[in-house]
């Protein structure tokens, strides 16, 4: 009798030592790309931070056409009481003065509907990385310090050197400051914008991949995990929003994604592109190309080898 209650007793010692298996993260999904269908999506998250937001969106390169429309996200960010947030940008354009940037801000009508910030306007500040294969630290806008959690909403598209556009990229080089974004360009190899223009700090695609996906995790890590990230797949171009002449979409849109873990958001988003069921006139080609030939996945591969999410996910549809 002893020798059975000894051996239950390890039985179930061992059942409570097993690894247990982990849910699989759920991406919300609705095909309503509208103001009430960004709403519905994110409530279907059902996460209730405290503290100020801030909403990082792309503001778009003037010219642009296809970024996020003032009038779709203005009842999403007015409902968390946020301000929309960026950075600028590294490059020659419309966005690469603070000053150029507030006119861009004010043409687009973003200043319209709720507060606006560069976050790197008055200065950058430097945050840990838990991945150092590249970075050693992240460059961001000083003013990511002035809130207490982060809405990271991003148009899903394609990108001319990432392949595409998601919440990874949108949290790490959106969130970059200007010479943060030369930072994760160049791996690491350097840390000012004129370095970069002067072609010192190139680097390996892949590199450059890894590089953001250390620098979206540094950000996700800074706010402790309160995020939310949502993905607008409409105006599915090959180009950024930050082409001032982004090709025209070849594919007719998909629908609005929201996750609290990044990493399934932007995998959900990439088979949906993948699956898609192109015909004459709506034809998904061009995006799988842009993205297989900019070996695109790797950002995502990278972001669940560093531990900041699952590849593997759960769809649910909200329709």
């Amino acid at each position: 009798m002893k020798r059975i209650l000894f051996v239950l007793a390890v039985a179930m010692m061992a059942a409570s030592c097993a690894p247990k298996e982990l849910a699989m993260p759920k991406v919300y999904m609705t095909t309503d790309i509208s103001p009430e269908g960004l709403v519905k999506v994110y409530e279907a998250l059902g996460v209730d931070y405290d503290g100020k937001v801030a909403v990082k969106i792309s503001t778009g390169e003037r010219g642009g056409h296809n970024f996020l429309k003032a009038d779709l996200i203005a009842p999403l960010v007015q409902k968390v009481e946020g301000t929309i947030v960026e950075c600028n940008v590294a490059y020659p354009g419309a966005r690469y003065t603070t000053e150029e940037h507030w006119n861009t801000i004010k043409l687009h009508g973003f200043y319209d509907i709720a507060p606006c910030d560069i976050m790197d306007e008055f200065g950058e500040m430097r945050i840990p990385v838990q991945d150092t294969t590249h970075l050693k630290f992240n460059i961001v806008g000083d003013h990511v310090a002035n809130y207490d959690w982060m809405i990271n909403l991003a148009h899903f598209k394609g990108h001319a050197m990432g392949g595409f556009g998601g919440v990874l990229k949108n949290q790490s080089i959106g969130v970059a400051s200007s010479n943060g974004k030369a930072y994760i360009h160049s791996a690491g190899k350097v840390t000012t914008k004129e370095e970069l223009w002067a072609g010192i700090g190139q680097t390996e695609q892949d590199h450059f991949l890894e590089a953001m996906a250390a620098a979206a995790q540094s950000i996700h890590e800074y706010y402790g995990g309160k995020m939310v990230y949502i993905n607008v797949m409409n105006n599915l171009s090959v180009d950024c929003d930050c082409n001032a002449h982004p090709a025209d979409p070849e594919m007719n849109d998909i629908g609005i994604l929201a996750s609290t873990d990044p990493v399934a958001l932007d995998q959900a988003c990439v088979d949906l592109v993948f699956e898609y069921p192109s015909t004459e006139g709506d034809d998904a080609a061009a995006l799988i190309e842009r993205i297989n030939s900019r070996h695109g996945i790797h950002i995502i591969e990278h972001a669940e080898k560093i531990g900041l999410g699952s590849r593997t996910y759960e769809l649910v549809k909200i329709d």
